[in-house]
């Protein structure tokens, strides 16, 4: 059935309703008098609201069995409830706000429609400089219309509430029940859609996180002729952009879409759209779980336990499992304890990588466009790793020995279950700077797998990164064939304290980028405070009581950690590159690909040790440049070291969690992703 035929089968509808009311027949007739099919009740969440505030009201709506009432826009059939209102001099009284709808198919017409109670919300004004006692009387005459599966009544409510001006400061008496009625209403989406309309086809791209829960997805519009009611709707995934389609209504001319997108459950998100490039379909979510089922599943674990077994070389973490593996050898033939540590360390690393993905996914869900390694876009988070390591570099340098903090001597020694939890958990917690070989896709896909699956692959990582450790704690021949523990181990702790002091000076750089001058003057004060307080600890080695001055170095460096200055304001990538690049926005890319010029984007971190070491490798070689700019290459760059939900919700519609990511997009094709490894011969191969 086109448009113009439903149109007109819902005037027959409506025409016939108030036929029905007008002689007084069918299911009309039959109620009594002065009853109506749909009772109405006008309550406030307040009786006693104070001058100056807003007051809640609700319409509260009891259908008859068999009777159903409408939503906002009622689809193919029926009629919108009005509200008229009498009150008082200076109160003021908002919108209906309606609650998530339900669908109903009347003789292949679309309605949207309530079919057991509900309520509509109403926010009431009330003015400043009344004197608490005054009386507020509220008259209201509510017009809706009552249907059956048959027939229709207009129906016509007039309610009345009294009430009084109060003291600031009081309780709700109905809270309980009007959080009831807020948590039907759909929750503002919180960014702009897309949608676009072409070949008699509507497109609607809504951005929400691939780790939330949508359920039976459906998208109600409040924009009149938008959509053909009727027509049925198919809802697929495009990374973090959910994408329903369906045939287009009459209007084609809409400078914007308002709606609601219910996700199942009585939820629901209110959302705005404005006309703009929706991306193709994706995954359906009816075939989602097959899709990331079996082999899939088993290739984003494969993925997962690689990448997080090469972060081993990275330079925090290379010091802490060499010790660590050297420790083992004092165990000599004790087969148990080697095991118990192995599993211990394992432990701690994989418990801390479920615990970064659950925040991740959880942050994710609540509509925050973060991404792997999201906890290193915080200066408080730097600073705390830069005290951390720059203690862990002491010790390794021998400037203190106490048993309580000697971390690098705990490492060197067995240490017990305990410390080698403690050693997994540190090591893994340092090591998740940035996506490396092989991370790139398992994290990517874990943001589009379900719940549990998602944090298999992330305890797949933390297995990873463990895995040398249990190889060497569950084989005796590998704990063979390391070094005798000796003397020697004292210099290879000095030695191995190299690393650790670059790393703490590349935090310090970070902390500067992130939070100014100020911030990074601020964490190296801190940083000394507590070298000092260390120094302090190690002067006086030995004595009961010797950790005690270092107690007020450490508070005065974790307050520091507090008060660290955050930069407002996402990072700017840096232009002055040999490549010449542009800092990264979604509408300078398309201005550029409209001109059909070519496009290399990138995406980089301060935090992120591939991306550094890919732009001093590859991208920051002459020879690239002028290959890039023989070619007329024009460069992009976005900058993630501080957070940037635009980067964030790029990076995910194209199946990544983090940095970096490196696009070329060709004039008039598909963006080519490339390896997370550059080579200059890649890049200019790739231009050419």
């Amino acid at each position: 059935m086109n448009r113009q035929a439903a149109s007109l089968r819902s005037l027959g509808l409506m025409l016939a309703a108030w036929v029905a009311v007008l002689i007084g027949s069918g299911a009309a007739a039959q109620l009594p008098a002065g009853e109506n099919a749909i009772a109405v009740r006008l309550v406030a969440e307040d009786s006693t609201p104070a001058a100056g505030e807003t007051v809640t009201l609700a319409f509260v709506m009891t259908p008859k069995e068999g009777w159903h009432g409408y939503w906002q826009n009622p689809g193919d059939a029926g009629v919108p409830p009005s509200a008229e209102w009498t009150l008082p001099q200076g109160v003021t009284a908002g919108p209906l706000q309606f609650p998530v709808p339900e669908r109903l198919t009347i003789a292949g017409l679309m309605n949207y429609v309530y079919e057991g109670p509900y309520a509509q919300l109403v926010e009431l004004d009330v003015p400043e400089g009344l004197t608490p006692g005054t009386p507020l009387p509220l008259r209201a005459r509510l017009d809706y219309l009552a249907c059956t599966d048959e027939i229709c009544v207009p129906q016509r409510a007039n309610v009345a509430l009294d009430l009084t001006v109060g003291e600031a400061g009081g309780v709700p008496e109905r809270r309980a029940e009007f959080d009831a009625y807020r948590e039907a209403l759909p929750r503002p989406l919180g960014s702009e859609a897309r949608f676009e309309r072409a070949d008699g086809r509507f497109r609607l791209a809504v951005p929400i996180p691939a780790s939330m829960e949508v359920g039976d997805a459906y998208f109600y519009p409040a924009t009149e002729g938008a959509v053909d009611y009727a027509a049925p709707q198919s809802v697929s995934r495009s990374g973090d952009t959910l994408i329903v389609e369906t045939a287009a209504g009459r209007e084609d001319a809409l400078g914007a879409v308002e709606g609601v997108l219910a996700l199942g459950g009585g939820q629901g998100l209110a959302l705005t759209a404005t006309p703009g490039t929706v991306p193709p379909a994706g995954v359906a979510l009816d075939a989602e779980a097959q899709s990331f089922g079996g082999g899939a599943l088993l290739a984003a674990l494969a993925g997962a336990l690689i990448g997080g077994l090469l972060l081993n070389i990275m330079p925090c973490v290379f010091p802490i499992l060499s010790l660590k593996a050297l420790s083992l050898a004092k165990i000599g033939g004790d087969e148990r304890a080697a095991r118990h540590e192995a599993l211990a360390y394992a432990a701690g690393a994989v418990l801390t990588c479920l615990l970064l993905g659950g925040a991740l996914l959880g942050l994710r869900a609540g509509g925050a466009a973060v991404g792997w390694a999201f906890q290193l876009q915080d200066p408080r988070v730097i600073l705390f790793l830069l005290l951390l390591v720059t203690g862990i570099s002491l010790n390794l340098a021998g400037l203190f020995e106490l048993p309580s903090l000697a971390i690098g001597n705990r490492l060197a020694k067995s240490g017990g279950n305990a410390g080698a939890f403690w050693t997994g958990a540190l090591a893994a917690f340092v090591a998740t700077p940035c996506t490396g070989p092989f991370m790139g896709a398992a994290l990517g896909a874990a943001l589009v797998l379900p719940t549990l699956a998602a944090l298999a692959v992330f305890a797949g990582l933390g297995l990873g990164l463990a895995l040398p450790f249990i190889l060497i704690g569950f084989i005796p021949a590998l704990r063979r064939k390391l070094p005798k523990p000796g003397p020697w181990m004292g210099h290879l702790r000095r030695i191995l304290s190299l690393p650790m002091f670059l790393t703490a000076l590349g935090l310090a750089w970070i902390l500067g980028r992130q939070s100014g001058v100020d911030g990074m003057a601020l964490g190296l004060a801190a940083t000394l405070v507590l070298g000092l307080g260390l120094w302090w600890v190690g002067r006086r080695q030995g004595g009961g009581r010797a950790w005690l001055p270092l107690a007020p170095a450490a508070a005065a460096a974790l307050a520091a950690v507090i008060f660290v200055p955050s930069a407002h304001a996402p990072a700017v990538a840096r232009a002055e590159t040999t490549l010449e690049a542009e800092p990264f926005s979604e509408a300078r890319l398309e201005a550029l690909r409209a001109g059909d010029q070519p496009v290399f984007v990138y995406f980089t971190a301060d935090w992120c040790v591939t991306c550094k070491v890919n732009e001093k490798v590859a991208l920051e070689r002459q020879e690239v440049a002028e290959a890039f700019e023989a070619r007329d290459v024009a460069v992009l760059v976005g900058d993630w070291t501080r957070n940037d939900p635009a980067i964030g919700r790029f990076l995910a519609k194209h199946g990544r969690s983090g940095v970096p990511l490196y696009l070329y997009y060709a004039p008039g094709e598909a963006p080519e992703m490339l390896p997370q490894i550059l080579t200059p011969d890649r890049l200019i191969e790739t231009v050419g």
